[in-house]
C-alpha cells in the first residue's frame, strides 16, 4: 500500500484483516483489551472515592495511579522474559491470574480500611495488566498481515474504550453513593464520633463491583487456557527460533522514540480521566454523580474516535491522521486552560475523541519491523505506560500550585511531542537495511 499525504487514500491488502482459522482467537484476546479498559477507568472513580472516604489531597489521591501503572513498569520485563521462554498464551493467562488475584485484595483492604493496602491490591492488577499488555498489543499486531498491522491493532483497541466506558458507568452507578459532606459537616460528624462510621460505609462500596471483576476474569483466564494459539507463538522448544535481545533494540531509533511517546501519552491519557471529575465540579458546579456521567459521556467520544479511525486508516496513513490529531489536543487544551468553564469541559472532553487512536497507532508504529524482537520490545513499550504512574502526581501537584485549568499544560506537551513523533520519529528502517518504501521514509543509508 501506497499513501504520501493525509488527503491519499490508501490501498487495502489482499490479505484479510484476521486469518480466518485465527478469528475465534482474535474474539479471545480482543476481549482483554475489554477488561483492562474497565479496570484502568475504575481507577478514575477510585480517586474521587479515596479523596473522601480517606480525607486525601489530589496528590495522595494521584498515588491510586502511581500504584497502579508502577505495576506495568515493574512488571513488563519479567512478562516479556516469560513469553521468549513459555508464549504469549502462557503471558495472557499469568495476567489474568494477577489481575484476578488483585481484585480480590480489595475485599480484605477494604474490611481492614487501610489506603496502603488499596494501593497494594492496585499494584498487583498493574501488574497482571502489564503481562495482558506485553501479551496481546504485538500479539494481535502479529496475528495477520504485517501491512495491516495497525489496523488490526486499531480495531482491536476498539474494544477498550468499551471498558473504559462500563469502568467508570459502573463505578458511577455502585461505587458513588451521592453522598457529600461539607468541610462543616464533617467536623460535626467528628465530634460526635460518627465520620468513621460514614467513611467505612464509603469505602466498602468498593468491593462488590471489584468482587464481580474478579470473577469475570478467572472465566476468562480458564477459556484462554482451552484455546488454541498458533504453533509460532507457543513453539518455545525449537532452538532455531531467534528470540532477539535487548541490545538489538538500541539499532531502532523509532522503537526508542515510540516509548516515549508511550510514555507521554498514557501520562497525557490518565490525567485528562482521572482529573476530568474535578475539572467537571470545579468549572461547572456539577456534583460527584453528575460529573461521573459526564466522564462516562466523556468515554462514549473516546469509543467513536477509535472506530472512526480505524475506519479512516483505510484511506490515510496512520502516522499523518495521528499528527492531525494530536495538533488538535493541543488547541483544545489551550482552551480548556483558559476558558475554565463549560466551554472549557467541553473541548477537554473532546481531546479523547482526538487521543483514541494514540496508544495503538504509537505501539504498532513502535515494533514495527522489529521482527523477532517483537516481545521484548513490546514490553518496553508497555513499561512506557509508567508514564501514568509519574506525570499524574506531578499534575496533581500543579493543580495545588496554581489551578486545575493551567495544569492542562502537561497534556498539551505530551500531544506536542506526539505530533513531532508522527510526522518524523516514526520514519525508520526496516532490519538488515532493507526499507519499507511504502510506508517509511529512511533516516539512514542502507547496508549494502
Amino acid at each position: 500500500m501506497s499513501v504520501s499525504t493525509l488527503g491519499t487514500k490508501r490501498t487495502t491488502s489482499d490479505k484479510p484483516l484476521v486469518p480466518r482459522q485465527w478469528m475465534l482467537l482474535f474474539v479471545l484476546v480482543t476481549v482483554l483489551f475489554y477488561l483492562w479498559g474497565a479496570a484502568n477507568n475504575l481507577n478514575d472513580v477510585l480517586i474521587r472515592q479515596f479523596m473522601k472516604s480517606f480525607e486525601l489531597s489530589r496528590f495522595q489521591a494521584g498515588l491510586v495511579q502511581s500504584a497502579f501503572y508502577m505495576g506495568y513498569f515493574v512488571l513488563a520485563i519479567p512478562a516479556a522474559l516469560l513469553m521468549r521462554r513459555f508464549g504469549y498464551k502462557v503471558g495472557m493467562i499469568t495476567g489474568l491470574l494477577l489481575f484476578g488475584t488483585g481484585t480480590l485484595l480489595f475485599w480484605p483492604a477494604a474490611n481492614i480500611g487501610q489506603y496502603g493496602f488499596f494501593l497494594f491490591a492496585l499494584f498487583v492488577i498493574g501488574s497482571g495488566l502489564s503481562f495482558l499488555e506485553t501479551a496481546s498489543n504485538p500479539f494481535i499486531a502479529e496475528l495477520g498481515d504485517l501491512d495491516t498491522s495497525e489496523h488490526r491493532l486499531n480495531l482491536a483497541q476498539s474494544f477498550n474504550p468499551l471498558g473504559n466506558i462500563t469502568g467508570v458507568l459502573v463505578g458511577t452507578v455502585f461505587i458513588f453513593s451521592g453522598i457529600e459532606k461539607s468541610a462543616s459537616e464533617i467536623q460535626q460528624m467528628k465530634t460526635a464520633g460518627t465520620y468513621l462510621s460514614y467513611a467505612h460505609s464509603e469505602t466498602l462500596r468498593v468491593v462488590p463491583v471489584y468482587i464481580v471483576v474478579s470473577i469475570v476474569v478467572f472465566i476468562w483466564a480458564a477459556l484462554l487456557a482451552r484455546a488454541k494459539f498458533p504453533s509460532s507463538n507457543v513453539d518455545v522448544d525449537d532452538v532455531t527460533v531467534d528470540h532477539g535481545s535487548f541490545r538489538e533494540l538500541l539499532n531502532y531509533p523509532h522503537f526508542q522514540l515510540a516509548v516515549l511517546g508511550i510514555f507521554l501519552y498514557v501520562g497525557a491519557q490518565v490525567c485528562t480521566w482521572s482529573y476530568f471529575i474535578q475539572y467537571v465540579e470545579q468549572y461547572t458546579g456539577l456534583h460527584e454523580k453528575a460529573a461521573g456521567y459526564w466522564l462516562t459521556g466523556n468515554l462514549c467520544v473516546f469509543m467513536v474516535g477509535r472506530f472512526f479511525a480505524t475506519w479512516l486508516m483505510n484511506h490515510f496513513r496512520p502516522n499523518k491522521l495521528m499528527a492531525f490529531y494530536s495538533t488538535a489536543n493541543v488547541l483544545l487544551c489551550l482552551i480548556g486552560m483558559f476558558v475554565p468553564n463549560w466551554t472549557g469541559m467541553i473541548a477537554v472532553l473532546l481531546t479523547s475523541f482526538f487521543m483514541s487512536l494514540m496508544f495503538p497507532t504509537i505501539f504498532a508504529l513502535g515494533i514495527k519491523g522489529l521482527g523477532p524482537n517483537s516481545k521484548i520490545g513490546g514490553a518496553l513499550l508497555v513499561m512506557g505506560i509508567v508514564g501514568g504512574a509519574i506525570i499524574t502526581p506531578i499534575m496533581g501537584l500543579l493543580t495545588q500550585v496554581f489551578s486545575l485549568a493551567y495544569a492542562f499544560i502537561i497534556p498539551l506537551a505530551c500531544y506536542a511531542y506526539i505530533t513531532y513523533f508522527s510526522l518524523v520519529g516514526c520514519m525508520v528502517p526496516v532490519r538488515h537495511g532493507i526499507y519499507d518504501s511504502r510506508d517509511y521514509v529512511p533516516r539512514v543509508k542502507p547496508r549494502p
